[in-house]
């Protein structure tokens, strides 16, 4: 008998949870396309099974006895956990498709996102691709992103799902040409006296701290000679010999590795640039999501995370 019993146990579950979310049989009859018999006759015997009522029927409308309350969280939990199951067989054969919406700083992108984005076209094909690139700050949700990649000494606390994906130092840097003219500073104060570039997309764009390697702190209040939004401008500028700027290492790799860059003030510890890839909560993560972020992992530099 029991074998019996354990054979129907789902019996019902699906229709009794239609009706429920439905707030009638025909609605659930509508739903499912079944008819309205067959609905109340499942109903009757799924309680006849349970032994208890779980729905009272008036002619009007129906509501959960508490039993049914309790059964009906069970069941709904059980639906969800079926469905996840099956999308999840799914994802892993399904090609990714649709548009795929994606927020990068420019710099970023320039540096290190055109052989993700490259690789993924070429694995993807039904994917379309749409690239948001500014250094401004986007809101996910509001502005309908699939997945947004940030650069931040600090990531603010959100629900989100945030996953690092790359690490460098940030520096304080100014060409050959400008430190023969205007003199090299060796103290954070000194920077007050010099021409400096400055990222306006900060809320304190002008205002400068630094940890000295000997556990101090120091802030300093510096001229801005070109505010701009973009870290791509700034290092122009710096290379032009124009200023002092503060810069992500991601940024300017290529003139660092030529020499055409000097990193000042030696005594204090450079701060740690992280870049994240951040998405809205995992539980249904969609397959070019999914992919995307697998991809960025894979090609990004093997850094320190």
């Amino acid at each position: 008998m029991t074998h019996n019993h354990d054979s129907k146990l789902f019996d019902g579950m699906v229709i009794f949870t239609q009706v429920v979310d439905c707030g009638s049989f025909s609605g659930a009859a509508i739903a499912t396309g079944h008819s309205n018999s067959y609905i109340s006759k499942t109903l009757n015997k799924l309680e006849t099974r349970v032994g208890v009522r779980l729905l009272n029927r008036t002619t009007r409308s129906i509501s959960l006895t508490p039993e049914g309350q309790v059964y009906y969280e069970q069941c709904q939990q059980l639906v969800f956990d079926a469905h996840d199951a099956v999308s999840l067989l799914k994802q892993s054969h399904i090609e990714p498709k649709g548009v795929l919406k994606v927020s990068c700083p420019t710099s970023f992108a320039q540096s290190h996102l055109q052989e993700v984005v490259s690789a993924f076209m070429h694995q993807y094909p039904q994917v379309n691709l749409e690239l948001d690139l500014n250094d401004r700050h986007v809101d996910l949700v509001q502005d309908g992103f699939d997945l947004v990649i940030r650069a931040t000494e600090q990531l603010a606390e959100s629900s989100l799902v945030c996953r690092k994906i790359y690490s460098c130092k940030g520096y304080t840097v100014a060409s050959h040409d400008y430190l023969k003219r205007f003199g090299v500073p060796t103290t954070v104060a000194q920077l007050s006296e010099h021409q400096c570039i400055c990222y306006s997309n900060l809320k304190q764009a002008n205002k400068w701290s630094y940890s000295h390697n000997n556990g101090t702190h120091s802030q300093v209040e510096v001229k801005a000679k070109l505010l701009c939004n973009s870290a791509s401008m700034e290092l122009a500028m710096v290379l032009a010999g124009h200023g002092i700027c503060r810069l992500p290492e991601f940024v300017m790799e290529k003139a660092l590795q030529q020499q055409q860059l000097v990193i000042l003030l030696n005594d204090y510890i450079p701060p740690t640039i992280d870049v994240y890839a951040i998405y809205p909560s995992r539980k249904h993560l969609s397959p070019k999501v999914r992919c995307f972020i697998d991809l960025l992992v894979e090609k990004m530099p093997k850094v320190a995370l």
